[in-house]
Order: structure tokens, then sequence, then C-alpha cells
């Protein structure tokens, strides 16, 4: 992506979209207080004119996925979308806790395609069909466009982004997602999703008890953050290790890169990274490297992620 490519997207906004996102339709008269006791978020908070961002997670509090819910009332339904690679974990994680509840969990992904609209004619956009789901993907308001697979493409005057430039943007703004920043080893507070995804006072869910804890303690084993570069000069790979300076002046590995974006107009690097948590405060100078840190390249944490 150049600089003016960029600078038209940030004025205009986009349409992204965001091909094979698995999808699964809950219908049934106890499917709110089922999901309700499957997810982090609130469900009972669920509408059909906007999303709401939850986790799914383990006995243990750890993450088995992620996604977006919203309520259908033309079809009595709620759904839940996810990223692609978590098709086959979750459809089968939420049907072994359906016992004797009056649930159908359908895996409805090959019936839609979802599109993303984001920018500044976002608060007046109606949809196309009269209805949107406001939307937050990209960390600023948005809009969901479902489309049934099959179907015209959405024509709406922006620029329609590839999956590359979208991946740009979700970098820059610090969204974090499976498998980059996510995984079966993440506690979703580690990753700054407690303040979007979790209610800690909905009541009982899988995995509760351990994230009470950890709010309780305030512990971490790490902590997910943005940094950025000094200067375009320099480069960086995901995986690349992070070093900060440890006794006696010897370097110690604190962190991992875990995504990367060159930003057009700023002409530096940015991208996000676990380190170990409370070692090294915002504004914190770091050394980047493979097996050792090269001197030279260098960035600097700009912020914890979703703060």
């Amino acid at each position: 992506m150049n600089a003016d490519r960029f600078q038209d997207i940030e004025e205009k906004g986009g349409l992204l979209r965001l091909p094979g996102r698995a999808c699964f339709r809950l219908t049934g008269a106890d499917r709110v207080r089922y999901l309700n006791g499957q997810v982090t978020q609130d469900v009972r908070l669920a509408n059909d004119q906007e999303t709401h961002y939850a986790c799914v997670t383990d006995v243990k509090g750890r993450l088995v996925g992620d996604g977006f819910i919203h309520a259908s009332s033309a079809d009595s339904a709620l759904y839940l979308d996810a990223e692609p690679s978590l098709r086959e974990v979750l459809g089968p994680r939420l049907e072994r806790y359906i016992i004797s509840d009056d649930v159908e969990l359908v895996d409805v992904t090959d019936e839609w395609e979802l599109w993303h609209l984001f920018g500044p004619e976002v608060d007046s956009f109606n949809g196309v069909d009269g209805s949107a789901l406001r939307s937050q993907r990209l960390g600023c308001a948005g809009v969901d466009l479902w489309v049934r697979k099959g179907e015209p493409d959405p024509d709406l005057g922006v620029p329609v982004l590839t999956e590359e430039e979208g991946e740009v943007l979700r970098v820059l703004r610090g969204v974090p997602k499976f498998p980059n920043e996510l995984g079966s080893e993440t506690f979703p507070p580690e990753a700054g999703l407690d303040a979007r995804a979790m209610s800690y006072t909905k009541g009982c869910y899988i995995g509760q008890e351990i994230l009470s804890r950890i709010r309780t303690s305030g512990k971490m084993p790490r902590r997910l953050v943005r940094w950025e570069s000094e200067g375009a000069q320099d480069e960086f790979a995901v995986g690349d290790l992070l070093f900060g300076e440890g006794e006696g002046g010897v370097a110690k590995k604190v962190g991992e890169v875990t995504s990367l974006a060159f930003h057009p107009t700023l002409e530096r690097w940015f991208g996000l990274a676990y380190l170990k948590s409370s070692v090294w405060p915002v504004d914190s100078g770091l050394l980047v490297g493979g097996c050792e840190p090269r001197i030279g390249r260098q960035v600097k944490i700009s912020s914890l992620v979703n703060q």
C-alpha cells in the first residue's frame, strides 16, 4: 500500500471483504441462556443492530476462539462468526455442551459472505436492504454487511480493500487475531480483550473462575503491546525476538513479534508483540533480533493493546 492509497482510505473509509468467516446459527428457546454459559460476553445484550465481541475459553480460562455475536429477529436466532481457521474448532466445542438444552447449532458458513464497511459515512449508513450491524472489527466504528453467497458484491462508492491492505490496517490499529496473537495458550486479558469481550457481572461460563482470579490479582504472564521502529531502514519479521537490558548489561529475551506492518506515510514499521508482564513500560526501547539482538535494530513500545 503506497502513501496515496493509504491517505485515500483514511479520508474515505473502505469496504473490506472477510472471506470464509466461520458462521454458526443457534435457534431454540434456550439459545440465549445456553450461549451465555459458553462465552465471556453477556449474550443477553445481543440484538439485530450491532455485534458483540466475545471469547470462548476452556476450563482453564485459555482461548478456544473468539468471534462476534448478533441476534436476528427475522428467524429468532443468534449468530456467531469467527476466523475461518476456527470453523473446525468452535463447532465441536459448542456442540459438546448442548445436553438437555432446547438449542440447535447449525454451521451456515457456506451460505454467507461478510463485508465490513468503515469510515466517515458509517454513522448514516443503513445498509443496502435497510439494515446493517454496527461492528468494530478494525479498531474503529464500522458496519457489517452479510450477503448471501451468489448475490452481487456491494457497491458503496468507497475504496474496496485487498486482504493485504486490511491486514495492514489491523496491525496499525492494534487488533489481535488468531493465530498471530491469539491461541490456545492465551488468556484473554493478556491480549487486552477484557475491556471489549468480557463481562464480569453476567454470571458463570466455562473458564470464568480462572479469569476472575486474574482480574482480582492483576497478574498475567505476559502482555500484548504495540511497538514502532525508529525508521524505514531496518527489516523485521514475525517471530523476531525482543531483548531488553538484564543484570550486568547483558541482553535478555523479553518478548516476540507476532504481527508487523509498514506505515505508508510515517515510513516506519509498526507491529504487535507479547512482552513479559511488568518488565518494560510504555516508551521503553528494545533491541530486535533472531537468536541475538543486532545493534541498530531498535523499537519503542508505544502502548498496551486496547489502551
